[in-house]
């Protein structure tokens, strides 16, 4: 078996060349061999990048001892201060530093990314020895060249001897000292992992697995071999929560197994693995996650609780599904901050975080969320339920599954298997005297019953339904077989809700083709009050050339008052209801996504993409 490999990807810059020698400029294309303090201050004042005086005033502190540290980051926390142009005055520090250095060396700058670096191939370019020694990590491996990080672009003569292992053109690019150093010791790392991993996977698949039940219950101590994969796997989850994955897909293909996060919403591909390291990596998850580890037919849920790098509890849901080419599992890793959030930072406008306010400070009645699967639904709930749980009140929910362990809520787990279904866990909770009921999903009429049960009986109710908007709810109880007098008698507000990436507000520049005019077309007929600061994304290292780092929720509060009630017979008139909904102060999905792309938050398009029109 091989080792793993990765999706291509550009590591360089568009238009950089393979890098014989560094750029003869200014003396630094005659310096060869390692960095010098001396000489990077020289260099410096003579660029103009800082001033006289505070080159010998650093020179005078460094003269008084030696340092091992690279004289990059010796520099970056001098607290130098560029000298002139535009920057003037600023904070010079070790990522400017090096920036400055690659410029000077007519090297391409480069921020790894780790989603975008060949790890399975990191080895087969250089020993972890070899690389630490001479300062540099190999980033992509291609047909015919090789991309190599350095912090050290005048120390080359080394490149021959890599050309002539790989067989291909050597590509240098200069990276910041604690990127190398981090990524070294963090790449090869795993691919020392996964190669155990690989060796193990030549066992048997079933004797595989048996093995590392028995050994995962004893607590005996792992061989090399096992080891591996543990490794491989509690590596993969501190990567997901430092790349803020909220997913992680583990799937099965015919020849190598690929592992993706989704990021931002988006999908990306992060490794490739052979098929006896993705069996052996999952059946360590469903170990952990109290799952059969030896079932892999069926359908199988479960969770984990870890810790992120900053200490923090992190729930993760674990599901399994068969395909043609085995088991492929998926972990959804819920926020820790998420239960804690403002209405501000989940995304609601003054507007509606008032009006939302309102609603929940009812004493009875059911407020329904809807909206597509991943449209944070279940997240607002939890934020909502969070602020409400008081001791003055006991909050109960019953859901599929439990999302994330709250100490402030009593949560019941939905079991199909000994029929404790929605309808039975509602039916339970109504005896345990609550004021706050959460019920993950109104999906049949035995459900919608026992909600409107409870909140004629003095219970506020909290649920959830899959509708593309919030006035189509109403007529999905009435196909589900409600009452439309039931309806009007209870339901007091529906919220339809989706997230849309937002902006990187590292590289977003202002967007002259978006007016004013062009943002009313959108929503005519409203009207947009105050400024219109409408931006674009652009893309860069942070944000991944993406131009958009994060998401927001873009919500569509509607209240039903006394006139919106009037408008809900057993044949409702759709549009009727919607207008009467608005004049009550609702604000359409595309509305508040328009106003989002007015304040510089997200985009048009990110607009048209994930809401309705008007007129839907």
């Amino acid at each position: 078996m091989t080792a793993p490999t990765r999706a291509p990807a550009t590591a360089t810059p568009p238009g950089a060349a393979a890098t014989p020698a560094p750029a003869a400029r200014g003396g630094s294309g005659a310096h060869r061999g390692r960095l010098d303090w001396r000489q990077l201050l020289a260099w410096l004042r003579e660029d103009g990048v800082i001033s006289a005086e505070d080159a010998m005033r650093t020179a005078k502190r460094f003269a008084a001892g030696d340092s091992a540290q690279h004289p990059l980051v010796r520099l970056g926390h001098a607290g130098l201060e560029r000298a002139g142009g535009t920057a003037a005055g600023r904070p010079l520090d070790v990522e400017g530093l090096t920036e400055w250095l690659a410029q000077r060396c007519g090297l391409p700058y480069l921020r790894i990314d780790p989603l975008k670096v060949d790890v399975g191939r990191v080895a087969e370019v250089m020993s972890v020895n070899y690389a630490e020694r001479r300062r540099a990590l190999p980033i992509q491996v291609g047909l015919r060249e090789v991309t190599i990080a350095t912090c050290e672009p005048c120390d080359i003569d080394w490149l021959p001897e890599i050309e002539a292992h790989t067989h291909k053109a050597v590509r240098l690019v200069v990276a910041s000292p604690p990127e190398i150093q981090k990524y070294t010791t963090e790449f090869y790392t795993l691919s020392r992992s996964v190669r155990a991993a690989v060796k193990a996977g030549e066992v048997s698949a079933a004797a595989s697995f048996e093995q590392l039940v028995e050994l995962g219950r004893s607590n005996k101590p792992l061989d090399a071999e096992d080891q591996g994969v543990v490794q491989v796997v509690d590596w993969l989850w501190q990567y997901a929560f430092d790349q803020r994955a909220s997913d992680i897909h583990l799937e099965p293909r015919r020849e190598m197994s690929v592992i993706r996060f989704r990021i931002d919403g988006v999908m990306h591909t992060v490794y490739q693995l052979p098929a006896g390291v993705m069996n052996a990596m999952i059946a360590r998850v469903k170990l952990l996650g109290r799952m059969d580890v030896i079932e892999r037919r069926r359908p199988l849920d479960g969770r984990i609780k870890t810790r992120n790098p900053r200490g923090e509890e992190v729930e993760m849901r674990l599901s399994t599904l068969p395909t043609a080419f085995g088991e492929k599992l998926v972990m959804r890793i819920f926020d820790p901050d998420t239960t804690v959030k403002s209405l501000d930072a989940l995304g609601f406008g003054a507007h509606d975080a008032r009006r939302w306010e309102e609603l929940v400070a009812h004493p009875h009645g059911i407020v329904l969320v809807t909206g597509p699967t991943g449209s944070g639904k279940t997240t607002t709930l939890y934020a909502t339920l969070r602020r409400l749980a008081t001791d003055e009140v006991n909050v109960c929910t019953v859901e599929d599954p439990i999302e994330m362990i709250q100490p402030a809520f009593n949560q019941t787990q939905v079991q199909p298997a000994i029929d404790l279904n929605f309808a039975e866990g509602l039916r339970a909770l109504m005896r345990q005297d609550p004021d706050i009921i959460m019920v993950g999903e109104v999906r049949d009429l035995a459900t919608a019953e026992m909600a409107i049960q409870a909140a004629l009986t003095g219970h506020l109710v909290f649920s959830t339904l899959h509708t593309n908007d919030s006035a189509q709810a109403i007529t999905r109880l009435l196909d589900l077989g409600v009452p439309a007098y039931m309806i009007s008698a209870t339901v007091i507000g529906v919220m339809a809700q989706r997230l849309v990436r937002t902006l990187c507000p590292g590289c977003k520049q202002p967007d002259e083709a978006t007016t004013r005019e062009t943002l009313h077309g959108l929503i005519a007929p409203w009207t947009l009050a105050g400024g219109v600061r409408p931006y674009r994304p652009v893309g860069c290292l942070d944000c991944r050339m993406t131009g958009y780092r994060g998401r927001a929720g873009l919500y569509e509060l509607m209240t039903i008052d006394e006139a919106a009630r009037a408008t809900i017979h057993p044949t409702p008139d759709f549009a009727a209801l919607r207008r009467q909904a608005i004049a009550g102060g609702m604000r359409p999905l595309r509305l508040a996504g328009i106003m989002k792309v007015a304040e510089g938050l997200t985009t048009v398009d990110e607009v048209l993409r994930t809401t309705p029109g008007l007129g839907d």
